[in-house]
């Protein structure tokens, strides 16, 4: 059975005891609160839910990340917070020991990580650093980028705190990390040793601080947040709030499949229908997506006698499963319409979705 095809009868906070929440476009995108983000954590930890903070984002501290989101109305402590930055300091103390010197590029989240790891930090190539530190961070620029290339040329190690290539932004999506680790890489040939999300030790350590016994990631980004879940064998639930559109998740390969979509965190305190199998068709709530006999798909819908979530995703719920059901074992574009007869609903759904029709 395709992934997201179980759904959840019950809310995620009936079942999950810790969701361990991603932060830029789930929680927040830039400054500002996604809308209603903390209504629905707050009703999450009403129901007994607990929350964890795990952010590719290495510009900050865990402390300033604390502090922004008790701003935001979402109470958090440090403890509550792992940044990739601290999972990179780890990797680099645990491969090179107590005060090796290392080269930070990125936020202040990066130097201080590396401080608290018991290293040594430094700001120029030529103090002879063992290693290149690169997380994100807004004034990161020229002469950074010109210090790591220069010291990893040189011999450091080159290590990165996440390839997140895009952040989103109220502006809309821009550079992230991972365009500047290219800019490195590029200039250097050596690829570099990436110690964020997908890898599975951010989640596993957020687990570990939690007690979680049954943890749900939280996440709007395919390769990071619902693969690092799935190497970390936790289910996910992906959101529509951050970088990830309907269309890129319909012809996402297997790694990059959710258990469960919704369009912001109150998915967390909703039930998620199951997609079913009727004949030729997948069905979930008053949707039906089947092949067209040519290699795409058909949607027709809403049929208003049905029970459903009412979120405005069944149908792409029903959609994903179908393609997916076609392509276990491979990522593939989807070429989607509406079925005769649909009505101008499931039309104007394609739409929304940003799903090329015919």
């Amino acid at each position: 059975m395709p992934l997201l095809a179980a759904g959840s009868a019950q809310p995620p906070t009936a079942v999950h005891d810790v969701a361990l929440l991603d932060l830029d476009g789930v929680v927040y995108v830039g400054p500002d609160a996604v809308p209603g983000a903390a209504e629905a954590l707050r009703a999450a930890r009403d129901t007994g839910m607990r929350l964890g903070f795990v952010t590719n984002n290495a510009a900050r501290t865990p402390e300033e990340v604390a502090r922004h989101l008790t701003e935001l109305d979402v109470p958090a402590e440090a403890a509550d917070v792992i940044t990739s930055s601290q999972a990179g300091a780890t990797v680099v103390a645990e491969r090179f020991g107590d005060g090796a010197v290392v080269l930070a590029v990125g936020g202040p989240g990066v130097a201080a990580a590396l401080r608290a790891a018991g290293l040594q930090v430094v700001d120029s190539a030529e103090d002879g650093p063992v290693a290149v530190l690169q997380g994100y961070g807004r004034d990161v620029g020229w002469v950074q980028l010109s210090e790591a290339v220069v010291a990893v040329r040189g011999g450091a190690v080159h290590v990165a705190t996440n390839t997140d290539a895009t952040i989103p932004s109220p502006r809309g999506v821009l550079p992230g990390n991972g365009a500047l680790v290219g800019v490195v890489s590029a200039v250097t040939g050596q690829r570099p040793v990436v110690t964020g999300k997908p890898d599975p030790a951010m989640h596993a350590e957020c687990v570990r601080r939690t007690g979680a016994r049954t943890p749900l990631v939280v996440g709007d980004r395919l390769d990071t947040d619902v693969e690092g879940a799935q190497r970390a064998g936790a289910p996910s639930l992906l959101v529509f709030s951050g970088v990830t559109t309907p269309d890129v998740l319909l012809a996402a390969g297997p790694e990059h499949r959710p258990d469960l979509i919704a369009d912001d965190v109150a998915g967390l305190t909703r039930s998620h229908p199951e997609v079913v199998r009727e004949g030729a068709d997948w069905v979930c709530g008053g949707w039906r997506a089947t092949s067209d006999g040519e290699g795409g798909l058909l949607l027709a819908g809403p049929d208003g006698g049905a029970a459903g979530t009412d979120d405005g995703l069944d149908g792409l719920r029903a959609l994903c499963v179908a393609h997916w059901a076609d392509h276990r074992a491979d990522a593939a574009p989807a070429r989607v319409s509406a079925a005769d007869g649909s009505g101008d609903e499931a039309a104007a759904a394609l739409r929304r979705w940003q799903l090329t029709e015919g």
